[in-house]
């Protein structure tokens, strides 16, 4: 059925979302298997604080659970307080297990106490739990009332600590609050800690501010919700192609080749299968292999054949291969097989969603795999997930989808990327639109602030915020409401000009404090995952104003820089883009990067061309074939090229009768300088850098069009934080192409007279016989290489010039 069927004949087309109630679900309890659980959440329950500005307060570690240690707040005068709340730690993970660690550190014993002095000589008592041990909160706030007791400090005391690690206790809180005449007075106020255990530098955390939408984790806002009637769909003007897309013996198919490789001697369809039967209660072949990773495989259970679908899938839509075709068609089938009755497909059951990553990394993968499924050629993929997805968006865990779910805005993604499937519908909007719509953080993202990027309040800062871009951006396209726009042009420039290397790769990463314009080189924040999330990101924008050519050169980048970096290749992805002295080994187990890479290297295909009502974008330069139809008739172009070997294209028209239309050629913004085009060997203009020159005529079977491509070497001088004292640091790309000095971990280049960058672009001498390879004069044992190509080599994409 078309969308546009299911809009007309949907019950929610012209209805709230309050038309459907929620429905029953189990109680959320996850337990592991080491007999962990993942307690029910309530609206009391601590949202997650990974990101560094809202991060824990720490004791210093002491070796025995009976060392008081406290904190203390100058409220600066006397008050009286009504109640103080105590907020647990709620950011560290389980040893081995993707889980918050709820509660980390919060004390066993303590006592609350005000005074007038700060040495609490003459002290009342708000609430002492010193006799017996406080049961754990894990990641509730906890409230103590204070009945009236007046004074200007406050002081938590822990008297014995809870075990954080074998022989290791501390105190950790993620803050109090002190509440007097209805408003939190202790906001900013100072801090004191003891000074034998006390850490000072993380004090202030205490009594910092509450986060912009409160502290809890439970969100439900329906008056965010608008309804269809409403909506003012942002169409795209232009298309990727699903299809009709043929590659020859270029680079792509190249590497789309080891992709297949790499999907068939992976995993067996039985492995992918593995938790997906558990969950149903049906057995799997006494020989079947142990998981190779029990984070990756267990705990995302249901990711793998995720991760299979999506790579299997996006390739089919361009080459053919039988065995491929089988196995994804074998796990689709055996997804049906274990279908509950009310829809459910998940690997894992219903009451363990909020287990590690599950409600939204693992629910995302499974729904990307599905929907490359139908798109590749099997309608069931899309009937399972419209089943399951009429199954969620009624749960009752919608509540607690974006905060108490680890990395909760991932989830966004399959809600919005389906409903712009054949089986979409308004709810699949709408939930986003109640349960994860983060206004305050659209205002920041609007106002570009840099804080709403490294500093997001709930949860971590990361590349995976790219995900939550490109649901908000689907939902401009299906609402047109201009605010989301607005959000996302903010972040999308932000992600561009503070959190890039050159070269492409995002500089920035869960866990690790990555100040804007930080490019650190000390640290793995390059994720291939990251770079795939860029890729599509970017490709929405283009599809929205494919004549701004700045989102294809970001695609362009992303592709030559990190996914074929990146990929080892049939024998695997690496995870990491790492720019100095060695690439990681290649991997073929299920991580997010290995998926996010088979996804991203299926998907070559559609990002050369873009198809427009008037006619065509020619965004990348593959050798390759595109048929589409065009005013009704059949028409193609074929592309001759051995780019980035060689600059040279050829664009030749084909088609039964002459057809008039607009073929759009991009002239790369990395150009050195105008790129005149010929059309049957006559000049038809020149265009400039960063732009597409139009050509417009009526096309006959025959027609060329001839261009090359201005490349050349460039530098561009590292501005990140890993500077070499004295010495500037350059990297060297030609084109779009960026280049490794390979044969040393740390190297210094002589560039002699004449500045640096000229220095150096001089000493460079193309080796012969090896396209893109260049020796450097008067430096021994260096020679310039396309990163991509770099395998086991010692190397370094930033060398110190001198």
């Amino acid at each position: 059925m078309s969308r546009r069927r299911f809009l007309q004949t949907s019950a929610y087309a012209s209805a709230g979302v309050t038309a459907l109630p929620l429905m029953p679900a189990p109680a959320l309890l996850a337990a592991t298997a080491d007999s962990q659980v993942v307690p029910a959440p309530t609206r009391a329950w601590m949202a997650a604080t990974p990101a560094s500005h809202y991060s824990a307060y720490r004791s210093k570690r002491a070796s025995s659970p009976d060392t008081p240690t406290w904190v203390q707040i100058d409220l600066g005068a006397s008050h009286t307080i009504d109640f103080v709340k105590v907020y647990p730690a709620n950011e560290r993970l389980y040893p081995g297990r993707d889980q918050h660690w709820a509660g980390e550190g919060f004390p066993v014993r303590f006592k609350l106490e005000a005074a007038d002095e700060p040495d609490f000589q003459h002290a009342a008592t708000i609430a002492d739990h010193t006799a017996a041990d406080y049961a754990d909160p894990k990641g509730r706030i906890t409230r103590y009332q204070a009945n009236g007791i007046k004074g200007r400090y406050v002081r938590l005391t822990a008297t014995r600590l809870r075990r954080v690690a074998r022989q290791s206790y501390y105190l950790a809180l993620g803050k109090i609050g002190v509440h007097s005449g209805g408003r939190e007075i202790s906001i900013g106020c100072p801090v004191a800690v003891e000074t034998r255990y006390g850490e000072e530098t993380a004090m202030a955390q205490l009594t910092r501010a509450p986060r912009p939408d409160g502290e809890e984790v439970f969100m439900n806002h329906p008056g965010n919700v608008t309804a269809p009637s409403t909506w003012k769909p942002a169409l795209y003007q232009a298309r990727a192609p699903l299809g009709g897309v043929r590659l020859h013996g270029g680079l792509f198919q190249r590497s789309m080749e080891n992709n297949i490789g790499y999907l068939l001697n992976s995993y067996s369809v039985d492995e992918l299968l593995r938790q997906f039967r558990e969950r149903a209660g049906k057995p799997n072949p006494a020989n079947l292999p142990p998981p190779k990773t029990r984070f990756w495989e267990e705990d995302l259970a249901g990711s793998n054949a995720g991760r299979f679908l999506m790579g299997a899938g996006n390739t089919l839509r361009w080459m053919e291969h039988p065995e491929l075709r089988r196995r994804l068609n074998a796990v689709v089938d055996g997804i049906a097989e274990c279908r509950q009755p009310n829809g459910y497909i998940m690997a894992y059951p219903e009451d363990t969603i909020f287990f590690s990553e599950r409600a939204a990394y693992t629910r995302a993968w499974v729904t990307h795999g599905l929907v490359e499924a139908g798109y590749a050629g099997n309608p069931r993929a899309f009937d399972l997930l419209r089943g399951y997805y009429d199954w969620f968006n009624r749960c009752s865990y919608l509540p607690y989808m974006q905060r108490f779910a680890v990395q909760g805005g991932q989830g966004m993604i399959a809600n919005t990327r389906l409903y712009f499937t054949p089986v979409g519908q308004p709810r699949d909007i709408q939930v986003i639109q109640q349960y994860h719509q983060e206004n305050h953080w659209l205002e920041q993202l609007a106002a570009r602030q840099e804080s709403s990027v490294w500093q997001y309040p709930y949860d971590r800062p990361h590349c995976y915020l790219l995900t939550d871009f490109e649901a908000y951006l689907d939902l401009y396209r299906a609402t047109g409401e201009p605010r989301y726009l607005q959000a996302m042009e903010g972040g999308w420039d932000l992600f561009h000009t503070r959190w890039e290397n050159p070269g492409g790769s995002t500089a920035i990463i869960e866990y690790v404090v990555c100040p804007p314009k930080s490019y650190r080189l000390d640290a793995q924040l390059e994720e291939l995952c990251g770079n795939s999330f860029w890729v599509f990101l970017s490709q929405r924008f283009h599809l929205l104003r494919p004549s701004q050519e700045k989102y294809v050169n970001e695609i362009e980048k992303s592709i030559y820089n990190v996914a074929l970096a990146n990929q080892a290749g049939a024998n695997g992805f690496r995870y990491h883009a790492l720019l100095t002295r060695h690439k990681e080994a290649p991997t073929q187990i299920n991580s997010c990067c290995e998926g996010q890479g088979t996804r991203l290297i299926g998907s070559l295909p559609e990002h050369v061309y873009s198809i427009a009502p008037d006619g065509l974008y020619v965004n990348l330069f593959e050798a390759s074939t595109i048929q589409w139809r065009a005013k009704d008739e059949e028409v193609g172009l074929r592309m001759s090229t051995r780019f980035p070997f060689d600059p040279a294209v050829e664009l030749r028209f084909s088609a039964a009768r002459p057809t008039g239309l607009k073929i759009r050629v991009r002239v790369p913004a990395w150009a050195a300088h105008p790129m005149p085009v010929r059309v049957n060997g006559q000049l038809a203009g020149s265009g400039q850098p960063g732009s597409y020159i139009t050509l417009d005529r009526t096309w006959a079977a025959g027609d060329s069009v001839r261009f090359t491509l201005p490349a050349a070497l460039r530098l561009t001088r590292y501005t990140g934080i890993n500077q070499v004292a004295g010495e500037e640091r350059y990297c060297v790309q030609f084109g779009p192409i960026l280049l490794a000095a390979v044969g040393a971990p740390e190297v210094r280049l002589e560039c002699g007279p004449g500045g640096v960058p000229d220095g150096l672009l001089k000493r460079l001498r193309p080796k012969r016989g090896e396209p893109l390879h260049f020796t450097v004069e008067e430096n021994p044992g260096i020679e310039f290489m396309p990163y991509w190509q770099v395998d086991e080599e010692t190397f370094n994409c930033f060398p110190a010039l001198v």
